[in-house]
């Protein structure tokens, strides 16, 4: 009898370890009841947040966690905790102006873009093709200019489409036309960005590089030799500061210079063909922002040095262009160092069969506004001019690098016929060939432009991004610039600056998309209902089998109370 009470102990201590492994599994099934399956993970770009004088503007937030809803939504509805998908194939700019200016409540924004803006993707097409993407670049333009000048109070995030983004909207549209918005009881799909909040960048920095090749002093002359400057604003800035590769504003122009500094650091490695100029040549950054890094950059040069500049030509977006280029002045026209650029240029172009045209803008002194990068020369009276496809300048922060300024919609012989014309301009005022037929970089020449040589560094800045308040003092692209002129000119120096002034940016340019097949709410419990049931049958048939009845019944007693005796 002693054993038996003292096996009875023992069963019952086995039995609850046994419940132990059940309980932890129903408890799972608990925390489960928002059951859902990762369908994929989507790489997103987040729209840019900046200030202007304390002034906030782009998306002001960067997490999301809400359910998927499409433009099928019923009206009325209310979208607060719903992250709105629109495709630029299907984009209504009238909706998100309307959504912006009226700050209506939306949980937040996914736009998706076609394949064809990916930064690097490289295509063609038919006729019909083309017309097109024509269409979309200027609807993704307006909604870029919409977006960045905007106070968003949303988080709003790019991504590019593709075969996973593209059933999911379609089941979404599916259950939105059918008035089933998804919610948690509705089920759907959900969209998850786990980012911690955005950070103002302390003291970014714009990066300016400038290589030499030293002219030749004809023997007894002390006198300092002129000197031509070639100049090209490098960085980016758009809606999406991770997709801000900026092709052909201003990767065109930084190619045309990179390519034009090879053709003469061959000429002048020969002491018989070195000019009696010398050649300066600058990568310059904060393009966007007035031109701040040329503006320092000028500063820091020796006041010789600046004084000796015969003029300076300004390279900007020089690979959308068919059979004109434009040459931007600040001086009048009839101005004689004016006139002698543009004759120069004029006959170079006439010689290879296109033409080049003058425009002529005033700057006022009063004004901050820099359009164009050759006012900050005209501004410290040094003569510039900048060319250019542009017929006009673009606006503050914008055509610096937008979505929309990507690989495919450069042409290489468009950079190429432009490196020609500076060149050939160049050589002919230095050698004092104006006015002559003369090609002394013909392509069959050794002086010969390199179309692979173009080709490689189109590829690798419509790859990069390039905007310069997320770029380090060491990134990798300002380490392979600064080599590439080191390898063709002389004295090359790096100038770091602070990039002053009334701009604030914030960080947290890129994050991964989780996006979840949600079931509904009913679905669940059902679901965790029959699993709880099973569980239970299972676990009492165990139970009685290997303890028997009396055991099962004795766990749903209530034990009898203990009465202690008084002494």
């Amino acid at each position: 009898m002693a054993d038996e009470k003292k096996s009875k102990p023992r069963h019952r201590t086995m039995v609850f370890e046994s419940i132990y492994p059940v309980l932890a599994l129903m408890l799972i099934l608990v925390a489960c009841v928002d059951l859902c399956d990762a369908a994929t993970v989507v790489d997103v770009y987040r729209l840019i947040q900046y200030d202007i004088s304390g002034v906030p503007f782009g998306s002001r937030f960067s997490s999301l966690n809400h359910h998927a809803a499409s433009l099928s939504f019923q009206p009325g509805a209310d979208l607060s905790r719903s992250v709105l998908i629109l495709p630029l194939r299907e984009l209504d700019i009238g909706f998100v102006q309307d959504y912006i200016s009226q700050k209506q409540s939306l949980g937040g924004l996914l736009i998706l873009l076609p394949q064809m803006f990916r930064p690097g993707n490289v295509g063609g097409g038919s006729n019909g093709l083309i017309s097109e993407t024509e269409g979309f670049r200027k609807l993704l333009a307006q909604l870029e200019k919409l977006l960045v000048h905007g106070n968003i109070p949303f988080p709003v995030y790019f991504a590019f489409e593709n075969e996973e983004t593209d059933a999911m909207l379609a089941d979404v549209k599916k259950n939105d036309a059918l008035g089933q918005q998804a919610t948690a009881t509705t089920g759907g799909y959900k969209l998850v960005i786990s980012v911690s909040e955005p950070k103002k960048i302390a003291s970014p920095t714009i990066t300016n590089i400038q290589g030499w090749l030293p002219g030749s002093r004809a023997d007894g002359d002390s006198n300092q030799l002129p000197t031509i400057a070639v100049v090209a604003s490098y960085d980016t800035f758009g809606a999406a500061p991770a997709l801000s590769v900026g092709s052909d504003s201003n990767g065109s122009g930084v190619v045309a210079l990179l390519e034009v500094a090879r053709l003469f650091s061959i000429l002048y490695s020969n002491p018989k063909t070195r000019g009696r100029y010398n050649l300066l040549f600058a990568l310059t950054s904060g393009g966007p922002y007035n031109y701040e890094g040329t503006q320092k950059w000028l500063k820091s040069l020796d006041q010789r040095m600046r004084e000796s500049i015969d003029y300076a030509i300004c390279l900007n977006s020089v690979g959308s262009w068919d059979n004109e280029l434009l040459i931007h002045v600040s001086k009048p026209p009839d101005n004689v160092n004016v006139k002698q650029i543009f004759q120069g240029f004029s006959n170079v172009a006439e010689d290879l069969g296109f033409q080049v045209a003058l425009k002529h803008k005033k700057i006022n002194i009063s004004n901050s506004r820099v359009a164009w990068e050759h006012e900050q020369f005209s501004r410290l009276r040094v003569t510039a001019a900048t060319l250019s496809e542009l017929s006009t300048p673009p606006e503050l922060l914008e055509d610096a690098g937008s979505l929309s300024d990507t690989r495919q919609f450069v042409n290489e012989d468009g950079i190429i016929k432009g490196v020609k014309l500076v060149a050939e301009s160049l050589a002919r005022h230095i050698y004092g060939h104006q006015g002559k037929d003369i090609r002394i970089f013909a392509d069959d020449s050794s002086l010969a432009v390199n179309p692979f040589y173009v080709r490689s560094w189109l590829d690798l800045l419509s790859q990069t991004p390039r905007v310069a308040p997320f770029l380090s003092k060491n990134e990798p692209l300002i380490m392979a610039l600064k080599k590439e002129l080191e390898d063709y000119t002389a004295e090359v120096s790096v100038q770091h600056e602070s990039l002053e002034g009334s701009f604030t940016f914030y960080d947290s340019t890129k994050a991964s998309l989780n996006i979840y097949q949600v079931a509904s709410v009913t679905f669940d419990l059902l679901l965790l209902l029959v699993l709880g049931s099973y569980l239970i049958v299972l676990f009492s048939f165990l139970v009685i089998t290997t303890r028997g009845l009396d055991d099962l019944i004795s766990l749903f007693r209530r034990p009898p109370s203990r009465k202690v005796k008084m002494a």
